[in-house]
Formats: C-alpha cells, sequence, structure tokens
C-alpha cells in the first residue's frame, strides 16, 4: 500500500476557525465598541406582518440547500420578512467580518465559533438573547450546557448553537485482525490505549503501520486529555498548562510517540495523521465527529468503528460548535431575532440533521448523522455530549494558540522535556491573556 499523501489537517481547521483574523480584530472592534448592556432586547416574535430585508451570514455552502429549508418554514410565519443568505469562503470570512464589525455593520444574523465568540461579544457586537429566552422562544435546555457556556461571556449568553463536534477514537478493525490484535472493551482506559497502541505497532511494522497517531492538535489531542486528567487549559487570565494536570495530559501523546506506538512527530508533520488512517497506515486515530465525511465512500469505511476515547483521571471529551448570533447594530433587530429563534427551533434543527447537513445541536434531533454509517456506532459522538467540556477560549485565543503551535513541538519531537515546555507555555501565554 502507498504511503498516505500529506495535507493540512482538518482538525486543526475546526480548532482554529478564524484565528487569523482575530489578532488584527481585536483592535478594529475595540475602537469602535457599542455596548449591549443596556440595549432593547427582541423576543424572538415579531407582528406576523412585519417587513424586512435580512441577510444571513454563513461560511459552508454545502449547508446552504438546508438553509433555505428552514427559510422556507420561517416564511411561513413571516411571509414579509426576506433572508438573503450571504455566503463568504472559510479563509475570508472572519477578514470580512472584522471590516463589518469596526464600521458596526455586520449581517443581521450570522455564525460565529467558540475561538472568536468573546471577541466580538466582549466589544458590545451581538445581542444578547437574554429576552428570546424569557419569552420561551429558546430554551438553553434544550442544548448542551457545554455549548451554551461557550458562547456565554459575563453571565450573558449571545450565541444559540446550531450545531456541535465531539472526538472520539475512530478503529481499523481490518489493521487489528492482520495483527491479530483483540478489539479492546470501549470501557477502555488511557493504559489500554498505550499498550494497545504499542502492540499494534510491533506486529504491523512490517507493513509500515502503526497502532495509533499522535498528532498536534488541541482540540481532537491534547485539550482531551488535559481535561481527562482533571486539568484545564484556561482559567480567565491565567493558564493552566503549568499544572501536573496539564503535563499529564501531554505526556500521554508524546509518551506514545517514544515507545513507538505512533509515528514520529516528523512523520505526522509531512502526513497529517487523518491521512495515515485513511490509507489503511494506523489502526487508531483519534479525531472528530466531522470525520466520518472523510470515510464515506472510501475502502476503509466497511472496516471502521468508532470508540468513546479512553478514560484518565476522569471522562471527557472537547465540544465545539457554531451559533447563530444577531448583531447589536442591525437595524432590523426584532426580525432577526425571530429567525435566530425558528432556526433554533427543533423542526428547523431536526430538519437541518435529517438532510445532512450538520449533527444539530437540539437535544433529540440527531437520528440521521447516526445512520450515516450505520455499522460504526456512531452514537459514541453524541453519547459523548453528556461529559463534553467546551473548547478552550478566551477574548485572543489566536495568540495563544500560535504559543501552542510554536512551543508544544519541541516537547512531542522529545528534544525538550514535556514539564519545561510546559512551564515555558505557560509563562508566555499569562503574557498574552494580560493583554486582552
Amino acid at each position: 500500500m502507498t504511503a498516505p499523501t500529506a495535507r493540512p489537517g482538518r482538525g486543526r481547521r475546526r480548532a482554529l476557525l478564524g484565528l487569523a483574523a482575530a489578532v488584527s480584530a481585536v483592535a478594529l472592534l475595540a475602537g469602535c465598541s457599542t455596548s449591549s448592556s443596556g440595549s432593547a432586547g427582541g423576543s424572538g416574535e415579531v407582528a406576523k406582518d412585519t417587513k424586512a430585508n435580512l441577510t444571513y451570514a454563513v461560511w459552508d455552502q454545502n449547508q446552504v440547500k438546508a438553509i433555505k429549508a428552514n427559510i422556507k418554514g420561517f416564511n411561513e410565519k413571516y411571509p414579509d420578512i426576506k433572508v438573503n443568505v450571504d455566503v463568504t469562503p472559510y479563509a475570508s470570512y472572519f477578514t470580512k467580518l472584522q471590516t463589518q464589525g469596526s464600521s458596526n455593520t455586520l449581517p443581521d444574523l450570522f455564525w460565529m465559533n467558540g475561538p472568536n465568540f468573546q471577541l466580538y461579544a466582549g466589544n458590545g457586537k451581538l445581542a444578547p438573547i437574554t429576552d428570546e429566552v424569557k419569552s420561551g422562544a429558546i430554551d438553553p435546555k434544550n442544548y448542551s450546557s457545554a455549548l451554551n457556556k461557550l458562547y456565554t461571556l459575563d453571565g450573558k449568553q449571545y450565541g444559540v448553537p446550531k450545531d456541535f463536534d465531539t472526538i472520539g477514537v475512530w478503529m481499523n478493525k481490518s489493521l487489528f485482525e492482520q495483527a491479530g490484535v483483540p478489539m479492546p472493551s470501549k470501557d477502555w482506559t488511557w493504559d489500554d490505549f498505550q499498550k494497545t497502541g504499542a502492540e499494534l505497532s510491533a506486529k504491523l511494522k512490517s507493513q509500515g503501520a502503526y497502532g495509533a497517531a499522535a498528532g498536534m492538535d488541541g482540540q481532537t489531542t491534547y485539550y482531551d486529555t488535559i481535561f481527562q486528567a482533571g486539568g484545564s487549559v484556561v482559567d480567565g487570565k491565567k493558564s493552566e498548562y503549568d499544572s501536573k494536570a496539564a503535563e499529564a495530559g501531554l505526556a500521554y501523546w508524546t509518551d506514545l510517540i517514544k515507545s513507538g506506538a505512533s509515528p514520529t512527530m516528523q512523520q505526522l508533520t509531512d502526513t497529517t495523521a487523518d491521512q495515515w488512517f485513511t490509507s489503511g497506515k494506523v489502526a487508531m486515530y483519534q479525531g472528530g465527529s466531522w470525520f466520518r465525511s472523510a470515510l464515506i465512500g472510501t475502502d476503509i469505511e466497511k472496516d471502521v468503528v468508532a470508540y468513546p476515547l479512553p478514560k484518565g483521571k476522569e471522562q471527557a471529551t472537547v465540544i465545539h460548535g457554531v451559533s447563530n448570533v444577531v448583531a447589536e447594530a442591525s437595524k432590523n433587530k426584532g426580525a432577526a431575532q425571530a429567525l435566530q429563534a425558528y432556526m433554533a427551533s427543533k423542526p428547523a434543527q431536526q430538519q437541518q440533521g435529517d438532510m445532512g447537513a450538520i449533527i444539530p445541536a437540539y437535544n433529540g434531533t440527531q437520528d440521521a448523522f447516526t445512520k450515516t454509517m450505520p455499522d460504526a456506532d456512531l452514537q459514541v459522538f453524541l453519547d459523548a455530549v453528556k461529559y463534553a467540556k467546551p473548547l478552550p477560549v478566551s477574548k485572543n485565543t489566536a495568540a495563544w494558540n500560535t504559543l501552542e503551535t510554536n512551543l508544544l513541538p519541541s516537547a512531542f519531537d522529545g528534544s525538550k522535556p514535556v514539564d519545561q515546555v510546559a512551564k515555558d507555555l505557560a509563562t508566555k501565554m499569562d503574557a498574552a491573556l494580560a493583554k486582552e
């Protein structure tokens, strides 16, 4: 079998959505902040004969068909509220958004992600959903508490979760069979994962294959294990990397490489972990629920099954999802909040899920996701919501994500001790957080 082809890992893209724009956006948005604390909010309902033209900004063309189906349902109640879906390719979405934010010309309703949320909410650019919740138009209990927390700042929630991703371990049953290694129990531990990975690598060595892949993506790897070790990544204005739990979470992956259970850091730099897996060269790949799209229709789809993450001191996974937010400066805020509430409703979310656009955030609307790979037990990713923790973010997430990218490789390639790298990262991260 030929070696896997290198390409940028999608997991890293998901974790760092829009961060390139965030650093410069801090100064631009802060310079023209408008406070939302005293503004009149919308109840999520307006008169049925309300006339308005709304712009709904998104970045994924693949979801537009489902979005337009939602809008058709919305227009059954509000026929005179016209909605233009504005699709901007992801690569330039947040650059465009920061320009609009600096001139108070943001779209009426638009997609927001965790890493950028605090920047916009903290600078008064987003309308809170307080009145929509009070009126009953939106009930936060219908969504993961971790997702609600991700879009809450200073006690106010601004975003309504529209979808989510959790993390699991994708397993290639065929490689287990070839190695003569039994599939582990789904109630497994860190030790089980490490031992299984090492045994698989030893038995698959002649094929140039490995038991597992370490990778170096916070969302899909070391954030999860830091949480599982009982730690955290950031707490307000303080980095949590200088802690035993964070060191343990990082060492989980560096140990995997040291034991030979995983390709080296250089190999994983040349070729991403997901491509090692799709090429049949890695038996266990820790990745996001979104990875199913890279598997459907491939030669290895029939061999793949999903497992929950191994349990450390506690069970945990990172959760992230996009939310719908309303611009505080919208000239049609009431109509925009009515659309926001409709998009968050069970019928709209069920429709999005049934059309295969997303894993909808509304509890109980995710069955269609599990049916896309019926033999792979995708229910694992839905069950993980119960013990999920929000993706670590701050007002300028980009600043310390860059530090992680620059500093952590020296721990993963073994050139510096994990504790030394963690302490150095914590010191520099604290300095970055102090500037927010």
